[in-house]
């Protein structure tokens, strides 16, 4: 249980890892009956229980609707605060019960995909050999989606593009990589101006804006026409001519089928970074993961 705490003269009563663990259960799961069940107890029990945090937060955190209930705009930085809690005191139980037995036991990884296939597998491997007592567990996935998880705490720590909010988190660059323009076969190359229209990654992507803002600085329009998170995908959309792409190197010119890139330099450039909560129990496990990556 967290004690009184004073902040500017107010004092925040006491609230439970448990309750926090409601919340964050009924922030995820699409009803309260699925909530009460990730958390193991009766839906009764739950609604008493987000009713008391609720009151000793003093915030309206559930609003009405329909038959159900819904987070209010209020809720967001609770549910934040409880997300960060429960990842902190996940980090620390892990963290002793190694400690107590003497064994490394899990190591949540994430990384992008370009990262796993093509600039560190070699890392991957030789952590694997050094560190067998290790339970290396793999994510492939977007930075965004990896960041997520990390800040929820279902991740030790992330390979990825370097986020633009490094608020809470401890960054490692690790290697730039160029970003090289492709056009269909068969296109003729003219100016900036005339290139496109475009297949690129979602919105959410921090790829996606390094390459709007290069785009930008060529004088080249940004018309997108299709998107995908896969570089696999829109290389395959560039071959079929339904547009043109600006990818890493690594991927678009790998494979049975690579593309070519437009004469010159490449477009731009990112960076990968590794990337952990701030202040977390870190192990040695993740230590020396990050050695092997960084190759120290």
């Amino acid at each position: 249980m967290y004690g009184l705490r004073a902040v500017n003269d107010q004092i925040l009563p006491n609230l439970t890892v448990q309750q926090l663990e409601y919340l964050v259960a009924a922030a995820r799961e699409p009803t309260f009956a699925s909530a009460a069940r990730a958390v193991g107890v009766s839906p009764s029990a739950l609604s008493q229980g987000l009713a008391e945090l609720e009151r000793r937060v003093g915030v309206r955190i559930f609003r009405p609707v329909g038959r159900g209930r819904a987070l209010t705009e209020d809720a967001d930085v609770v549910l934040r605060y409880a997300e960060r809690v429960l990842a902190e005191t996940g980090e620390l139980a892990r963290w002793t019960a190694q400690r107590r037995s003497g064994h490394a036991g899990p190591l949540r990884v994430g990384m992008i995909d370009v990262a796993a296939v093509d600039h560190f597998p070699a890392a991957l491997r030789t952590f694997r050999a050094d560190r067998p007592d290790v339970d290396l567990r793999l994510t492939v996935a977007p930075s965004a989606a990896l960041l997520d998880q990390l800040h929820r705490g279902s991740l030790d720590l992330v390979v990825c593009v370097v986020p633009d909010d490094d608020t809470g988190l401890t960054v490692t660059r690790l290697r730039e990589e160029p970003l090289a323009v492709y056009a269909p076969p068969g296109t003729r190359i003219g100016r900036p101006a005339t290139w496109g229209p475009w297949v690129t990654f979602p919105p959410d992507s921090r790829t996606r804006a390094i390459v709007a803002e290069a785009l930008r600085r060529t004088g080249a329009r940004f018309d997108v026409v299709a998107e995908s998170g896969q570089p696999e995908v829109l290389a395959a959309m560039v071959r079929l001519g339904v547009g043109w792409s600006v990818l890493p190197v690594a991927q678009a010119q790998r494979g049975p089928e690579p593309l070519t890139p437009l004469p010159g330099e490449a477009l731009a450039r990112r960076t990968l970074a590794a990337v952990q909560r701030a202040g977390h129990a870190t192990t040695p496990a993740a230590q020396a993961l990050l050695a092997g990556l960084t190759g120290t």
